[in-house]
């Protein structure tokens, strides 16, 4: 069995049966290549199907405008003291 998996590429094995690994919700399933279409089920599935979409959102309380044009003299004097402690 071992040497088998070892030495053969497939999306998914069922050992002493038939397409059992199928119906395991939390196992991936799927082929590998031209075979499938790649993993789905469980974890392995909801990774693969969807994208990462970072969202933030920024309250506008929160920002400060210091980071903001138009520019002034905190911001200079701030800017002043970075370049102090570079």
């Amino acid at each position: 069995r071992d040497k088998l998996l070892a030495n053969t590429v497939s999306g998914g094995v069922t050992v002493n049966d038939t397409l059992m690994h199928i119906a395991h919700e939390n196992l991936p399933f799927g082929g590998v290549g031209d075979s499938g279409w790649g993993s789905y089920h469980g974890e392995a599935g909801f990774l693969r199907l969807t994208q990462q979409k970072p969202v933030m959102v920024q309250s506008r309380w929160a920002r400060g405008d210091l980071f903001y044009p138009p520019y002034g003299k905190r911001f200079d004097q701030v800017m002043g003291l970075l370049k102090r402690l570079m």
